[in-house]
């Protein structure tokens, strides 16, 4: 299967707005779409990747947390919303940002709302690990990169790092 190019920060096109998937778009390019958009996370390798990471601007989420890969969960216009205030910190990296980690703070337990690969309805909690990802892939369906939450100057240390790597 033919891979897809995960755009790297700071790209611009990273910040562009995705738009919903609406009941007609469901069909096999859609899922094509999908399946390719797994492959090329798993072989990055990578635990989510949202469709504005391969330019792609609909709301179209890929994730798989499981260790033997093979929880695959597909979000369709997802909305999240905390179920209690409470938040972590936890290590994010990002396919978009390679061989960078940062602590990012993130609601502990979230309620998520979406349709998956056929259009069906999902309502689900979930936490930890999981509940980390789909908030940072949500992000990326509205143009926000995890870096945006570190400070400035590590914002532009990141911007240097990554400016000299691809000078290289």
């Amino acid at each position: 299967m033919n891979l897809l190019t995960i755009l790297e920060y700071p790209d611009p096109r990273l910040r562009t707005p995705a738009t919903p998937i609406s009941a007609d778009e469901i069909n096999d390019e859609l899922q094509t779409l999908i399946d390719r958009m797994f492959a090329t996370m798993y072989a990055a390798p990578g635990i989510g990747l949202a469709a504005t990471q391969v330019d792609v601007h609909q709301q179209l989420i890929v994730i798989d947390v499981s260790e033997n890969k093979d929880q695959p969960l597909v979000l369709i216009n997802p909305s999240y919303t905390p179920v209690e205030d409470a938040t972590e910190l936890m290590q994010e990296g990002c396919l978009s940002v390679p061989e960078y980690w940062a602590d990012v703070k993130r609601y502990v337990r979230i309620r998520v709302r979406a349709l998956d690969r056929h259009g069906v309805e999902q309502d689900f909690e979930c936490d930890g690990l999981l509940a980390h990802c789909v908030q940072h892939e949500c992000d990326h369906l509205k143009g926000i990169v995890f870096v945006d939450y570190l400070s400035r100057l590590k914002q532009d240390r990141l911007k240097k790092k990554l400016a000299k790597m691809h000078a290289a």
